[in-house]
């Protein structure tokens, strides 16, 4: 016999002895937790029956015209006074893709130059804030829908991300011009 197989006997008998030491016992019973018990009935949230309860449902009662339920009026009414408001009102919260921001005017305008040139199809929009310039494409409601020119634009701009920003409505009409601008000078009777 060569020394790799009575390496191989031996560990197979050591490997069968020690087995034998983890069964279970013959006068053992099973888990030691089969003896357990805990009473949680004070813990736990009870119910009345339902048919203890007398259950009122109030009587819906149409209205006489075809069937609808005066809900739908006030419905309508709130509906509208949101409508009015959200076109009274200036500007709408939305995203943009900032594509360019900081103090060198002509690495804005070279930036908005390069941006014509490999996207022609954007619109991209140099602003002045004063100290700085930013160069934003897009007017987005949401995060998502600005994530497809993001991506575009990140390939050759690396330092673009995406900012939330606010936009002028289209098509708005002032209803109050003092808010213009038009307010007198309180002082002088002028304008501002």
């Amino acid at each position: 016999m060569n020394k790799s197989s009575l390496f191989l006997i031996l560990g197979l008998g050591f490997l069968s002895s020690s087995c034998a030491l983890f069964a279970p016992k013959q006068g053992s019973t099973g888990s030691p937790f089969d003896t357990y018990t805990e009473d949680l009935s004070v813990n736990r949230i009870t119910f009345t029956d339902l048919d203890d309860i007398q259950l009122t449902q109030p009587e819906v009662v149409p209205s006489a015209s075809s069937g609808s339920l005066a809900v739908d009026g006030d419905l309508a009414v709130a509906i509208q006074r949101n409508i009015d408001k959200n076109r009274s009102e200036r500007t709408w919260s939305g995203f943009t893709v900032l594509v360019y921001s900081g103090v060198d005017r002509e690495q804005a305008f070279k930036t908005r130059n390069e941006l014509f040139t490999q996207f022609p199809d954007l619109k991209p929009d140099l602003q002045y804030q004063q100290p700085r310039y930013l160069l934003k494409v897009g007017k987005f409601l949401n995060r998502i829908e600005a994530q497809t020119h993001y991506y575009q634009l990140r390939e050759k701009f690396p330092m673009a991300r995406i900012i939330q920003d606010r936009f002028q409505r289209e098509g708005y009409v002032n209803p109050d011009p003092i808010d213009d601008g038009e307010r007198p000078n309180q002082v002088t009777g002028g304008r501002l």
